[in-house]
């Protein structure tokens, strides 16, 4: 099944791919490669999803904040091949981001959140490499962020 017909299979929608708020670009291709600036945790109304794991929130809310993330993840690389998914070969690596207290322990967890949703989204061409880490603090206070490289056709 393409993406675009898993998205459909699973009601998974997309939000619209936010422009960079720094100096930075969303995507970068390069050779066959587009690499996806990190995306930060964000609900469906575009609010910010905030805390810190194993303080404010636990580890399910993590698990979907990064599925946000990684659908965020998908927007950017849609818009960046001209919203065509099929465009995108397999994502080779995710590195997930998690604010974490002291004690947290379970960011893969968390990140899993992500992983899930791009195998849901790319099939077996959504199975990946990945890096799962513990950070202090995030922009604005979000509990995650996650960002991607996938390979083009």
């Amino acid at each position: 099944m393409s993406a675009e017909e898993n998205l459909k299979k699973n009601n998974i929608i997309l939000p619209k791919a936010a422009d960079p708020v720094g100096a930075y670009v969303a995507t970068k291709k390069a050779g066959n490669f587009l690499f996806v600036s990190g995306q930060i945790s964000m609900n469906e109304n575009g609010e910010l999803i905030k805390g810190k794991l194993g303080k404010d929130l636990d580890v399910n809310n993590g698990y979907k904040a990064a599925e946000r993330c990684a659908l965020s993840l998908v927007a950017q690389a849609k818009k960046a091949c001209n919203d065509d998914l099929s465009q995108i070969k397999s994502c080779v690596k995710l590195t997930g981001f998690v604010n974490s207290d002291d004690q947290f322990t379970d960011q893969p967890k968390v990140i899993n959140g992500a992983s899930d949703t791009i195998s849901k989204i790319f099939g077996e061409s959504g199975i990946h490499a990945r890096a799962a880490v513990s950070v202090n603090s995030l922009p604005l206070g979000v509990a995650v962020e996650v960002d991607a490289i996938f390979e083009l056709n």
